[in-house]
């Protein structure tokens, strides 16, 4: 835990008790707060009172006397409209923050030199943010990852000189975080979404840009223009921009050619890493995940050698091209976190002879989005609410077959997979839809997809996250 010693003797107010929320009032109490904590969610509000946490409606609080008011992530700031504990502090002039604007707080006061990588974007922020912590580790070097991902930043080690931060933060969570300074802030890519809690596009761009702009180093990933806007402005500002592209060759920067990373200096190329072989980073996505950590592990200090072994020793996330296993040249991939079009197009265009198990509770727009890669399927199995839909959209360009359940899509697909003369087979659950129609959430869709495969008579499980 961090003691958030920055409010010691302080009086703080917080709203929402879920885990991150009651990792929060921990770390203010530890480091000498004196706290009042509320929730919309009885249930947790009466959790919170148990584990110790000094708890009170806010609505009846003499905000005058808070020095702080902590907010949950989760809970609106100003759209579709400012949650009542946001009117009632800014109506007292009370400033509004979050978990990452307490850890930036606490690293300045006690080791301001203790690199962090600050991580976000609209698509790749858990995969970069793993892989970088991935390469430091294996490094040898003490190191600390959460934020939006694995653990509440909160509940990580106190900050000391050698001691490397990677976080991976939301917009919510930036919206919170006023100070946030990294040693390097990357920003991989922007496209429209959370629109209905930021209410434009310009705005949602303007909150993930604070993050690199108050970054020593901003990496700035440049293939859509919003991030490239972003990147200029904050040259002209002055600050330092590293660019990076998973297509275009670039003057300066660092960009993919192929599995090939590049680094431009001036119009002169050099390889700096590859991801040729690399099963866990296939795919243009994830080079531009690998360009991001591989800029930000050189502005911390690694050399190119342990970022190369890093890179192939990384395992992957669980149900994000997650191999999973493989029998003879019929390889099993986990990507149960494709729950739209647009994040199954990745997985599509990774592989040439796909058979494809799709479907669920489906989204606007379908599959539709996704007939340029139609023909990289050899068959599609599909499951779920969505059969019928995706099977209309396949027609007759796609071979097809409705499965119904998972386990029946799983047996069919490796049966004819096994039966493909043409080179390496892939069975790939990538489904495009929410997984609500059949399992309770995407993990546990991916979990049934791994046990179905691995349960085949032949597949050897290929070890990775869990």
């Amino acid at each position: 835990m961090i003691p958030a010693a920055s409010f010691a003797g302080k009086r703080v107010s917080l709203f929402g008790l879920g885990g991150s929320g009651i990792a929060t009032a921990h770390a203010l109490i530890a480091g000498g707060a004196e706290i009042l904590a509320w929730d919309d969610n009885p249930d947790s509000v009466a959790k919170a009172a148990a584990a110790g946490i000094a708890t009170g409606d806010l609505r009846a609080a003499d905000w005058s006397r808070f020095a702080a008011f902590v907010l949950s992530p989760g809970v609106p700031l100003t759209h579709p409209k400012p949650h009542w504990t946001v009117e009632l502090a800014r109506g007292a002039g009370v400033e509004v923050i979050g978990d990452i604007e307490l850890f930036c707080r606490e690293r300045i006061q006690r080791s301001p030199t203790a690199p962090f990588i600050a991580i976000t974007g609209t698509n790749g922020k858990s995969t970069t943010t793993a892989l970088t912590a991935h390469i430091l580790k294996s490094a040898g070097r003490d190191t600390q990852m959460g934020g939006n991902i694995g653990r509440a930043v909160m509940t990580l080690d106190p900050p000391e000189p050698e001691r490397h931060y990677v976080v991976e933060c939301s917009s919510y969570q930036i919206d919170l975080a006023p100070s946030i300074n990294p040693t390097a802030g990357i920003l991989l890519n922007l496209t429209p979404d959370h629109l209905d809690r930021h209410g434009t596009m310009a705005h949602y761009a303007s909150i993930k840009e604070r993050l690199v702009a108050g970054s020593d180093t901003a990496i700035i990933g440049v293939d859509d223009s919003w991030c490239a806007q972003i990147a200029d402005r904050l040259e002209r500002a002055g600050r330092q921009v590293i660019r990076i592209s998973k297509r275009l060759p670039l003057t300066d920067g660092y960009f993919a050619d192929g599995t090939d990373l590049m680094e431009a200096v001036h119009g002169r190329y050099s390889r700096v890493a590859f991801l040729e072989g690399i099963g866990s980073l296939r795919g243009q996505h994830n080079a531009q995940n690998a360009l991001a950590a591989v800029a930000a592990c050189l502005k911390v200090g690694l050399e190119l050698g342990e970022i190369q072994a890093g890179l192939e020793s990384f395992p992957g996330l669980a149900h994000r091209m997650e191999q999973v296993g493989r029998k003879d040249h019929v390889l099993f991939i986990n990507d149960s976190k494709a729950t739209n079009a647009d994040a199954a197009a990745p997985a599509l265009s990774s592989f040439n002879r796909i058979y494809w198990i799709a479907g669920g509770l489906p989204k606007e727009g379908g599959i539709e989005p996704l007939r340029g890669f139609f023909p990289r399927i050899a068959k599609a199995y599909l499951i779920g609410e969505a059969a019928p839909a995706f099977s209309a959209t396949l027609g007759e360009a796609v071979p097809y077959e409705i499965s119904g359940t998972l386990a029946a899509a799983v047996e069919h697909a490796a049966h004819d997979a096994a039966s493909d003369t043409g080179g390496e087979a892939v069975v790939l659950l990538s489904p495009a839809c929410a997984s609500f129609d059949q399992f309770k959430n995407f993990e546990v869709r991916g979990e049934a997809f791994r046990q179905a495969a691995t349960a085949i008579d032949g597949v050897k499980s290929i070890g990775g996250p869990r």
